[in-house]
């Protein structure tokens, strides 16, 4: 690992046309702060997941930044990310915490993250010696799209519930939201979802929709709230809630994709070569996270943002900015605090945000050219989507398969169907144009 990294010029200033690449580094002063401005970048999308999900939010955050330090380990200090909390996880955890039948809802959820991780370390471990070419194959961009729209579309039923809960505090918190992202330039527009949550949040209080005692009687100091998952021998019920997760694995993988080939556009084409590293220290991160109470995590597309915003790719920063998760993930102070957000604001926040995920699906779909006139295409996508939103079910004795698990199997299984029908036949389309090149910005939501 090269350390220490490379100082950049004069340590102080980035030149016009140039990056601070990977291995190099500004001033400790300079990478600290830049380092916390990450740590804020992630930190109103990164609570989000366990407040809405029951999860403990310390915990969450904890666990966040030890991913983000075992992520920067295992890459060899070449791929600068943050390993923030993923959206994907929200309705497959909601699920298996409202499941009857249950003994431990939290472990069975933990349980069904675990498994993740491990496929999705597996995942990265065949891509490292195979390549990901099969990837492309398995899952091509309007399958991509459909599995990454009808996770955030999904969650649409949630969102209202909690805006209904206080309808004028969540509608001022979308307000901010929508508002902040087009009112403000550079950094402070990508922050609009925490924008959002801390006015809403003072709206809530004057309101008194806030509930203070549990932050006065915490600990400033102190480990964050372990739960192990469950364990399936003792509690057979944990396997039926597993199909709910598996598709998680298919969003994983195009983010962590879309996040190393972003990177690689910006800074050097040599650090595709580490897709198969990035996948497997996610796998990994969400494995460990899941074993002891902490959401699966995934890359993030706020801290893309900073570092396209600052032209600074050092991973320096990324040490900076997981260690400061970390300490913030022990306090418990800091947890009780973030789980005071009342539904209200939570409510306008995600009225916005499972939009967006369904959005970033869309814009899938728009980067690469799908053609629309292909039926392969038209089916796959429409039949996907409204299994998706509808939250189709199906039942095998103890095992349940919801929406988002027979939408992604739904989707996968329509197109290759299709397509080599069409080819067999003679009926297929002809060939659709070569996907857009890569984006400064993740290709899927958290």
């Amino acid at each position: 690992m090269p350390l220490p990294w490379t100082l950049h010029g004069d340590g102080a200033h980035v030149a016009p046309g140039e990056v601070v690449a990977p291995g190099e580094r500004l001033s400790w002063p300079r990478t600290i702060g830049l380092g916390a401005q990450h740590v804020v970048a992630m930190f109103g999308a990164t609570f989000l997941v366990p407040i809405i999900t029951g999860f403990p939010p310390a915990t969450t955050l904890f666990f966040s930044g030890l991913g983000t330090i075992l992520f920067l380990l295992v890459t060899r200090n070449r791929v600068p990310s943050y390993l923030g909390s993923s959206f994907a996880f929200i309705a497959p955890i909601t699920a298996a915490m409202a499941a009857d039948g249950v003994a431990d809802p939290m472990g069975a959820a933990l349980f069904g993250i675990v498994v993740v991780g491990v496929l999705l370390a597996v995942v990265g471990l065949v891509v490292q010696f195979a390549g990901s070419r099969w990837i492309d194959a398995l899952m091509p961009p309007v399958v991509a799209g459909a599995i990454v729209a009808l996770i955030g579309l999904n969650l649409a039923p949630v969102a209202k519930a909690n805006f209904e809960a206080a309808p004028l505090t969540a509608l001022v918190t979308l307000a901010v939201v929508i508002v902040a992202s087009v009112a403000f330039r550079g950094i402070l527009g990508r922050m609009s979802i925490l924008l959002g949550v801390v006015i809403g949040y003072v709206v809530a209080v004057v309101q008194g929709e806030v509930d203070f005692s549990s932050v006065g009687e915490a600990a400033w100091v102190g480990l964050p709230q372990f739960h192990l998952p469950a364990n399936p021998i003792a509690d057979a019920a944990v396997w039926g809630l597993l199909p709910a997760f598996l598709p998680v694995v298919l969003v994983l993988v195009a983010e962590n994709v879309g996040h190393i080939r972003g990177v690689a556009q910006m800074t050097d084409a040599s650090v595709n070569a580490y897709t198969g590293r990035a996948l497997f220290s996610d796998g990994l991160a969400t494995t460990i996270a899941g074993f002891f109470g902490g959401s699966g995590t995934t890359t993030y597309g706020e801290n893309i943002g900073v570092m396209a915003a600052t032209r600074v790719y050092s991973t320096a920063a990324y040490w900076v900015a997981g260690s400061f998760a970390v300490l913030l993930g022990l306090s418990p102070k800091v947890g009780a605090l973030i789980n005071t957000i009342p539904p209200g604001v939570l409510g306008g926040v995600t009225t916005a945000l499972y939009g967006l995920i369904g959005i970033i699906g869309v814009k899938i779909w728009v980067d690469n050219r799908v053609d629309f006139t292909n039926p392969v295409n038209q089916f796959t996508a429409a039949t996907a989507l409204v299994i998706g939103v509808a939250d189709f079910a199906f039942t095998i004795g103890d095992v349940v398969f919801n929406g988002i698990a027979l939408g992604t199997v739904a989707a996968i299984v329509i197109y290759h169907l299709m397509r080599g029908i069409a080819r067999l036949r003679g009926t297929a389309a002809p060939t659709e144009p070569a996907p857009a090149p890569a984006s400064d910005e993740p290709v899927s939501p958290r």
